[in-house]
């Protein structure tokens, strides 16, 4: 119902006097249709036969907005992709970026930690460098796309000592103890879950950000870059729920992970692990996170920062960035 539908009626049934009041603040289903409800009543008999003067309703004072600008939205992206890039670099080549990628407006910041994967799985070395030069393309893309307005790398943490990054995140999914370190470079599998730390978490950022955008060569390239996520994603998860069916711990890893994603990100289940589902001839695998009518979640940019910062609350740095992200979109949401 409009704020209109009621004014209109009260004005019909102002001969009614007090009974028409008691009509309207039923009807009345916002702050704006109750005050000029009240201002359209005061005009109407009050039941002693006099007609009471309108009196004046202030006119509120509009709270200001600031519109996220696609450059903002695409800064934001780009503050990921160095992060994503990074991770896969190191992994799959023993080198990050150059430095003539790195830099742009705000702080430049340093890698801390990152080293090359001794695979033992040939097919998980070539994924690996797949993925690494696809995230790489990703920034150059943004930075080209961005041109001058491109935000430097921030401080990553992407290091395997007990304080670093990816053991928190694996302390809070309960894969190590107080004091441990998850190195996530040590083999196969660990490089398989920190990748999954990120993946899902990017095609979520993607889904949520491309509604941000206005300019259409923009919203496509940024739908591209979202499907390329997306078959990453599919690709860590299929590799790791083939893995986990003769190594069930890899398969608890991605349930545990995924649930302390849900914990940082708000009360919404936005997550799911790769954990098969049904019995008997109906089992089926859980290869893509999707809801009830098959689409994948979407997160909020604060959703997104409170995993990467791991935390729950609004912060604008920590976990793997510990000097903050650069650009306008900088805290958490609180939850």
């Amino acid at each position: 119902m409009t704020t209109t539908d009621p004014i209109l009626q009260v004005l019909e049934a102002c001969d009614e006097r007090r009974n028409a009041r008691r009509q309207f603040m039923r009807y009345a289903g916002g702050a704006a249709a109750v005050a000029a409800g009240a201002t359209l009543l005061s005009a109407c008999d009050d039941g002693d036969g006099r007609m009471l003067t309108p009196t004046p309703t202030p006119t509120p004072t509009p709270t200001a907005t600031t519109a996220l600008s696609d450059a903002d939205v695409l800064n934001f992206a780009l503050n990921l992709e160095y992060l994503e890039a990074q991770f896969y670099s190191f992994a799959a080549t023993g080198a990050g970026l150059p430095n003539s990628s790195l830099g742009g407006t705000g702080t430049q910041g340093a890698v801390t930690g990152g080293r090359q994967v001794t695979f033992t799985d040939p097919l998980v070395a070539r994924y690996a460098r797949e993925i690494a030069a696809d995230e790489i393309a990703h920034v150059n893309f943004l930075r080209t796309a961005l041109g001058a307005a491109a935000v430097a790398q921030p401080a990553i943490d992407i290091g395997v000592t007990p304080t670093s990054a990816f053991s928190a995140a694996a302390r809070a999914a309960g894969l190590i103890g107080a004091g441990a370190a998850f190195d996530v470079y040590a083999n196969d599998e660990n490089f398989l879950l920190g990748a999954y730390i990120f993946e899902d978490v990017g095609v979520t950022a993607y889904k949520g950000a491309v509604g941000f955008l206005t300019n259409k060569t923009f919203v496509e390239a940024a739908a591209g870059i979202h499907a390329a996520e997306a078959y990453h994603a599919g690709l860590v998860r299929t590799v790791l729920y083939r893995k986990g069916v003769s190594a069930v711990a890899l398969i608890d890893a991605t349930e545990a992970i995924s649930t302390a994603r849900d914990s940082l990100d708000g009360g919404s289940d936005l997550d799911q692990g790769v954990r098969a589902t049904g019995t008997g001839a109906a089992i089926q695998s859980n290869l893509v996170p999707t809801d009830a009518n098959g689409i994948a979640y979407s997160r909020t940019p604060g959703q997104v920062l409170n995993i990467v910062y791991l935390n729950r609350t609004a912060q604008t740095a920590g976990g793997f960035f510990p000097a903050g992200v650069n650009g306008t979109i900088r805290s958490s949401a609180a939850n």
